[in-house]
């Protein structure tokens, strides 16, 4: 089986479509971390400050919370249900659900997860801080990818989203186990009662705004309440969703159409608006450069490795016409880590600490850094990929299904 290979062309069209709404997203988050910049370093940084550390909501549910915190623990929920129905649907009915397939990303990932945080702590990071780096920000990769005009070919982009989608669960899993303050019980207790519940409606078509989105909220705020993250709540409720429906719109295809567009376009920018708004002069220490070295240099060699090391042990080839060049382009693409690392700097330092600005520059610095480098090795190769998106769209029978998919399947 060859690594990069295109896969059936319902998947490739679907992914397409996803990762048309997340370029946008992409352009969005970029614009919300560039005025959140610029309003931080002017005559007005107190007025920022101020209005990131205002507090809204009912203080007898412990939920009198500042907006930073509502944009961090409330709407960062919604990026992890939608990130949670994604990885479903990939391993359940998608492409992903033949473990062949499966294989390459899921490596992939924890290579790109190991490596820079290997590399982070060699250079000296705050040891609390080892997993700010290993996030990849598939949203803010494509604005990339929009913004210098290169045509990825199917496979890499589906790679890149796959990557993506597993790295957030990854992502996930380390900020339940590692980044938990403390439980209670009661309030987990009700949290899990809260998935349950919510599972068995949507099991039973009972999919209705008024029910769900009240009971979800509820767990939501158990979940908080439990000293668990309150964004696990989000993938805890979309695994539960039902992926698989015969003859029909599944309940998860449904939910990510009305979700995706709110996580994307409002969600992921407010968070980044309040998230990114760092004082540059200043803010650089230890931490700083050893985010940027375990994003730059720990996210290519992670994922090349680990590609290298399935490609060895399974005697899988590169799919025809990549090369290992384009492989070390995905890498430095991985290496724009941004929300999650954004949100993982908070937890593991404090919000507005002096460690926390300081692996918040990293991760800007960082990100800026990978997205040039990518930027050069990928354009070196646009005229390439441009004959390779080519020979994806033709469809000589004009029956709505490229030529290429066909002959693969045949």
């Amino acid at each position: 089986m060859a690594l990069f290979s295109r896969g059936s062309w319902p998947e490739a069209r679907r992914i397409a479509d996803i990762l048309r709404a997340e370029t946008v997203g992409g352009l969005l988050l970029l614009g919300a971390t560039i005025v959140a910049l610029a309003w931080a370093n002017s005559p007005w940084e107190d007025f920022y400050q101020d209005l990131s550390a205002l507090r809204v909501g009912p203080a007898q549910w412990h939920l009198n919370l500042t907006l930073s915190t509502w944009a961090a623990d409330g709407l960062l929920a919604i990026f992890f249900f939608v990130a949670g129905l994604e990885l479903k649907r990939e391993f359940v009915a998608g492409d992903l659900r033949d473990p062949r397939r499966a294989a390459l990303p899921v490596a992939a990932a924890v290579g790109g997860m190991i490596a820079p945080a290997l590399i982070y702590v060699a250079a000296g990071g705050d040891p609390r801080g080892w997993a700010i780096p290993t996030a990849t920000d598939i949203a803010f990769a494509l604005a990339v990818l929009a913004v210098i005009s290169t045509h990825l070919p199917a496979a890499m982009r589906t790679f890149l989203l796959t990557l993506a989608v597993v790295d957030d669960l990854l992502a996930i899993l380390v900020i339940a186990v590692f980044y938990t303050s403390g439980l209670h019980l009661l309030p987990l207790l009700g949290a899990a009662l809260g998935v349950a519940v919510f599972g068995l409606l949507v099991q039973r078509g009972r999919a209705h705004w008024w029910l769900l989105v009240p009971l979800a909220v509820l767990t939501w705020a158990l979940t908080h309440a439990s000293g668990v993250h309150a964004t696990v709540a989000g993938v805890a409720l979309a695994f539960t969703v039902p992926v698989n429906r015969p003859g029909g719109i599944t309940p998860a295809e449904r939910f990510e159409h009305i979700w995706r567009p709110v996580s994307a376009g409002f969600a992921v920018p407010v968070f980044a608006f309040f998230a990114s708004g760092v004082t540059i002069g200043g803010s650089a220490g230890t931490v700083t450069v050893a985010v940027v070295l375990a994003l730059v240099l720990g996210k290519p060699i992670g994922i090349t490795a680990s590609t290298w090391l399935v490609q060895r042990f399974t005697r899988a080839r590169l799919a025809e016409g990549l090369s290992w060049w384009d492989v070390l382009g995905l890498g430095l693409l991985g290496g724009i880590g941004f929300t999650v690392s954004l949100l993982i700097s908070e937890l593991a330092f404090g919000p507005g600490a002096a460690l926390d600005d300081q692996a918040k520059l990293g991760v800007l610095s960082g990100s800026l850094l990978a997205a040039l480098l990518a930027t050069v090795v990928l354009r070196v190769r646009n005229r390439h990929y441009r004959r390779l998106c080519a020979a994806e769209q033709e469809d000589a029978d004009a029956d709505g299904v490229p030529d290429v998919y066909q002959r693969e399947d045949d």
